[in-house]
């Protein structure tokens, strides 16, 4: 069989295809690991910051936990340094009474060895070794109710020729005897020879002569004889395990006594502040409406009075609501019972007027003049007496709409022919920017012509005999209507009251013009009642624009108006579009329905 063969071109050109393959994963992996490392600890900076920010809302929140957590952090600095001075002078009274055990112990020893053979001779190699054993094995404690030390024996650096410098048991003399002890009590052997009975002691750590780990000790050493030292060691576990059960003991009190002042805290705060919510909740529930709300009076104390003041408090609101109320409502009735009682009479007038009116040409100048006046204001008293009810129909709640499809265009060209002929009188026009397209909403055609034959008529009149702009503009969920004129305006603060009933911007002026002061509050609760808004937006010299803004469908809420309120070129600085792309009333001037300002520098009723 024939095999084939493989040149060695191809073998590293496949080779090098492979290398470049790989290089490109590494490199993708090195471009990749730095972006997901990035993304993650972004993650977890803003988890954290999220928990941070919760945690810190619930803080400032909630009285019980700031009393709780403050009263825990006190608590536990104060167990913390308690504990500590508690320890430290437990700690200090084991010692002390190790030390003067050991002393006396020690002092008992010395005696001891001072009866030992071979204390007074000059020590040599042989005695010295022999002396120092028999002390340290002699001077052991003997009996299972001794108390536990160990003995070492040394011997005085100025002799010469013994190579033994110490003698122990089971003691490591080197590492477990201090250099300062060692020091003195041979200062001392020095300073009397044969040494005066005095003991030095010091702190150690016993190190046993099998290289086991070091335990906690007491030192104490003294001169024996002329040529030698005694030392006692004496090993502190007994001490030492008192003061970790005592440690233990203090910690595990000090953790329970913490818990404890924190559940004591919450529940005296709990004591304070559930009357606090209960109240809270109370006055949301009465400010909501709910006037028969009262708290519960469980005690005679601060929080009873609390519950007593407030009973008090919301049963005289209540009482003061009710007769507001029934003031309110005899005052509606009034208006609109003396409103329909005074149609028969005007109506006889009328008639009258009309006779006087139609011969005042067979009349003298004064007389015809006089039926001229009495003309015109019998027909402004049968308009003051409509607004009178239909504004009596709004505050009885009675007042109902009746819906259907209209082309807002529409309106707005039936709405302007009033204004019309007051136009052409004037010297100005009226000028109309609709859409091609019909702008189709779900209104009451007789209360959103009267809105906007209300605001033409009064863009007219307070337009200073400059042209008038109405635009109609819609969106998927809503029309607007702007009346724009190029009037006086309104100073700052007016715009907040061109809504109200009767007002005027010039109290001094007679009201012997212009309509009854009820039409823009009327058009106000006309606009309401479609789930509208009626706003306004003006400035002195600059004249001022009306916009009225109605969902499309009835019933639904709006999000925002099509048009901006404000002239073309403050409309964008004045406004903030929606996510939308819709105009939010609450950052545009003004608010919805009453808020905005007015156009007129005067009454627009």
């Amino acid at each position: 069989m024939e095999r084939s063969a493989v040149s060695p071109d191809a073998d590293v050109r496949e080779a090098w295809e492979r290398a470049l393959r790989r290089n490109k994963l590494v490199r993708w992996f090195v471009r990749w690991l730095p972006h997901r490392v990035t993304i993650l600890i972004r993650t977890i900076l803003r988890a954290e910051h999220a928990v941070i920010a919760k945690a810190r809302q619930r803080w400032r929140r909630s009285l019980q936990l700031r009393v709780v957590g403050t009263t825990l952090v006190m608590s536990v600095i104060v167990v913390a340094v308690l504990g500590f001075f508690l320890t430290a002078q437990i700690a200090d009274g084991l010692l002390t009474n190790a030390e003067s055990t050991a002393t006396n112990q020690a002092l008992a020893g010395l005696n001891a060895a001072r009866s030992l053979p071979g204390l007074t001779a000059y020590p040599n190699s042989q005695s010295a070794e022999q002396f120092m054993y028999n002390a340290a094995i002699t001077l052991q404690p003997t009996g299972s109710g001794a108390t536990s030390y160990n003995v070492i024996v040394g011997l005085n650096p100025d002799v010469r020729g013994v190579d033994t410098q110490w003698a122990t048991e089971s003691v490591d003399a080197r590492a477990t005897l201090p250099r300062t002890l060692i020091g003195k009590v041979q200062a001392e052997q020095r300073k009397n020879a044969g040494g005066s009975g005095d003991m030095f002691y010091a702190p150690t750590t016993m190190v046993p002569t099998s290289g086991g780990p070091g335990r906690p000790a007491v030192a104490v050493g003294t001169p024996l004889g002329n040529w030698y030292q005694l030392y006692f060691v004496f090993p502190l576990d007994d001490e030492q395990q008192t003061l970790q059960l005592v440690q233990t003991t203090l910690l595990g009190a000090g953790i329970a006594l913490v818990v404890l002042l924190a559940a004591i805290a919450s529940l005296v705060t709990r004591w304070v502040v559930l009357p606090v919510r209960h109240a809270a909740q109370a006055a949301r529930r009465v400010s909501a409406g709910h006037l028969e709300e009262r708290m519960t009076v469980a005690s005679a104390d601060d929080l009873g009075a609390l519950a007593t003041s407030f009973n008090e408090m919301a049963g005289s609101l209540q009482e003061k609501l009710l007769q507001l109320e029934e003031l309110s409502r005899a005052q509606r009735q009034f208006v609109s019972d003396v409103s329909h009682e005074l149609r028969t009479p005007m109506t006889t007038i009328r008639m009258a007027a009309e006779i006087l009116h139609e011969s005042r040409e067979q009349l003298d100048p004064a007389a015809a003049r006089s039926a001229e006046l009495l003309q015109s204001q019998t027909e402004r008293f049968e308009v003051l007496l409509s607004d009178l009810l239909e504004i009596s129909r709004h505050d009885a709640n009675v007042a109902t709409l009746d819906s259907e499809p209209t082309d807002m265009c529409d309106i707005a060209r039936r709405s302007a022919d009033d204004a019309q002929h007051l136009a052409e009188r004037r010297g100005c026009r009226i000028e109309f920017r609709l859409p091609a397209e019909p702008c189709v909403a779900e209104v009451d055609k007789r209360r959103v012509e009267r809105i906007l034959r209300n605001l033409l008529v009064n863009a007219v009149e307070h337009g200073e005999d400059k042209d008038v702009i109405v635009t109609v503009a819609a969106d998927r969920d809503a029309v607007a209507v702007a009346v724009r004129d190029h009037g006086v305006g309104l100073g700052p603060g007016e715009e907040q009251l061109v809504f109200e009933r009767f007002w005027r911007a010039d109290p001094a002026r007679a009201r012997t013009t212009g309509g009854t002061g009820l039409g823009l509050a009327i058009a106000h609760e006309d606009a309401r009642l479609h789930g509208g808004w009626l706003q306004a937006w003006g400035e002195k010299g600059r004249g001022s624009v009306f916009r009225l803004t109605v969902p499309r469908v009835a019933g639904h809420t709006l999000a925002g108006s099509p048009l901006p309120l404000g002239p073309d070129d403050t409309g964008a600085a004045r406004g903030a579009l929606d996510p939308r792309g819709a105009l939010d009333p609450d950052l545009a001037g003004g608010s919805p329905v009453s808020g905005g300002s007015s156009a007129a520098g005067g009454s627009r009723a």
